[in-house]
């Protein structure tokens, strides 16, 4: 079934919206949490949450995009499930190593009176991303929108994973000094 339609079952309140989304998206949303909680019961928890969340955002929300619409939300989803199980502890998964990995160019900050900079750093990400070549650019989303293990990021790359450790650390290196650029210290 088509996105469009899917929204409009949404919009109608129409319940087979959320087993369309299921048969479509189901597997997708699913590898994205489980590259966050790196556990499958909690991945699926978190998707049924983002089947939650989208019935009850949308409407208002008339996404454009129906797939980026549902990964954001799983994603927020599935870091705050990470959050939440490993407050105390630190968990190896792919999305620790790959916040630590980017923890020399952008560093995390709680203090709600930094809101407009965070505003202004996400923007300034978001053109440091659009700058990249279509390689890097796929590379570097992969790897830290999507938490993949570099191995996943090099498979579907099409590239051997020390030449995608190599492309990501030069695209770290390069954010750093754009955001130097841009006024960010860091």
């Amino acid at each position: 079934m088509k996105d469009e339609r899917i929204v409009s079952l949404f919009w109608e309140r129409d319940e087979t919206a959320i087993a369309e989304t299921q048969n479509k998206y189901g597997r997708y949303l699913t590898k994205i949490a489980y590259g966050i909680l790196a556990n499958f019961e909690d991945s699926c928890e978190s998707v049924n949450d983002t089947y939650y969340k989208a019935w009850a955002s949308i409407p208002p929300h008339k996404p454009d995009v129906l797939s980026t619409y549902l990964a954001k939300i799983t994603r927020q989803t599935a870091i705050d499930v990470f959050r939440k199980r490993n407050s105390q502890k630190r968990c190896n998964s792919e999305y620790t190593l790959s916040l630590s990995e980017l923890a020399d160019c952008v560093s995390g900050s709680e203090d709600t009176d930094q809101a407009f900079e965070y505003g202004l750093l996400v923007e300034t990400i978001n053109a440091f991303v659009r700058s990249l070549s279509p390689e890097a650019r796929h590379a570097f989303l992969g790897r830290y929108f999507f938490m993949d293990s570099i191995r996943d990021v090099a498979a579907y790359c099409g590239a051997s994973e020390s030449k995608m450790k190599s492309l990501l650390h030069r695209s770290r290196q390069s954010l750093k000094e754009h955001l130097k650029k841009e006024g960010f210290f860091l």
